[in-house]
């Protein structure tokens, strides 16, 4: 999801927030509709990117929820604003504990695996060629697929359809799976992405 406003970004200074949160045994309808309703209220946010919110797979309770923003400091107002601290003690109600929470900057969120402990993220090279090596057959598929589909459609339109389709693939299939495949070579022993994430400059409560 991402706000009606479209926001000029310098990608360097972005930042995303991973949030784990595990939720209490049959709360979890309660949870989305929570979340239905949060989206809402930050998507409204100045500096907000877009939100996703990533389901449990198997019999996991544990959801993932990537929040984007424009810059760190869009971040810390948004985390600091009254309304904000409001929602977090909602949220807290159906929650077993305290989120996980990671931040990353760039490219960094999307080399994230549910369920396993955050790390540092991989080297800037590495996780630009697992990027492309993600991007370009998507690149390639969709416009394929959906112009001979939508042939008197304005252009934007058809742009949005096939960034909108990328990106989702992007975030909860091509990128996760292409995580879990090379994991061992971008965070592989010895180097800075094989080590514990720092802790986080936010104080908690968090999503």
């Amino acid at each position: 999801m991402t706000p009606p406003e479209k926001q000029e970004t310098n990608p360097d200074h972005a930042l995303t927030a991973v949030v784990r949160r595990r939720i209490k045994a049959g709360e979890e309808r309660r949870f989305e509709a929570l979340m239905q309703e949060f989206t809402g209220f930050v998507l409204r946010q100045s500096g907000h990117l877009g939100i996703n919110v990533i389901r449990p797979s198997n019999e996991s309770r544990e959801y993932t929820v990537l929040d984007r923003f424009a810059t760190e400091e869009d971040r810390r107002r948004f985390t600091s604003s009254a309304e904000y601290r409001d929602w977090m003690q909602r949220l807290r109600e159906v929650s077993e504990k305290d989120p996980d929470i990671q931040e990353m900057g760039g490219l960094s969120f999307w080399f994230t695996v549910p369920d396993k402990p955050a790390r540092r993220p991989p080297q800037k090279l590495k996780m630009s060629l697992v990027t492309l090596l993600a991007v370009y057959p998507l690149s390639m598929l969709f416009p394929r697929l959906v112009v001979p589909l939508t042939p008197d459609w304005p252009h934007w339109l058809r742009g949005l359809i096939i960034a909108s389709l990328i990106v989702g693939s992007l975030t909860w299939l091509v990128m996760p799976n292409l995580t879990r495949l090379l994991e061992k070579w971008l965070f592989g022993h010895g180097e800075e992405g094989d080590t514990p994430a720092p802790p986080l400059k936010d104080a908690r409560p968090q999503r």
